[in-house]
């Protein structure tokens, strides 16, 4: 089951703020820092190279795409080391006075993915949900 948001902002809106890795460490609950983002991103294979973590406890990360439909959805592959990597899906689905953006995170490997889908959403709902707050807050203000 995703999470979702509406928002005032337009999917182009929201494309903007996901297109621009520098901004992931602003939405992305966890995520601390930037060090670096691919010249390419968010096409296929590219990369954002953030830290997670409060100082001094920072671990170096990434995140990769790994399929995008420009504007309107954008599939990652995050590593969160120690507990692994996460496939997550963003979309964006236009509606009259806005968008909805939907959020789907599922564990990619072991231990979390043996956990069933249903108790995955149930525990990174409240994250994803303030991730899909901050986001909608960052396209908003765009569209202003």
């Amino acid at each position: 089951m995703p999470t979702s948001r509406e928002t005032t902002a337009s999917c182009d809106d929201v494309w903007e703020v996901l297109a621009d890795g520098w901004n992931y460490a602003t939405w992305v609950v966890g995520a601390s820092r930037i060090r670096a983002v691919d010249e390419q991103w968010p096409a296929e294979g590219s990369r954002i190279h953030h830290s997670v973590g409060v100082w001094p406890a920072v671990l170096s990360d990434e995140t990769r795409s790994v399929g995008m439909h420009e504007g309107r959805e954008l599939q990652l592959e995050a590593r969160a080391l120690p507990f692994g990597k996460a496939h997550i899906t963003l979309r964006l689905h236009p509606q009259a006075s806005g968008c909805r953006i939907e959020m789907i995170e599922h564990a990619a490997t072991m231990p979390a993915s043996i956990v069933p889908d249903s108790v995955q959403h149930l525990l990174v709902h409240p994250r994803n949900s303030e991730a899909l707050r901050r986001l909608a807050l960052l396209a908003e203000k765009r569209s202003n």
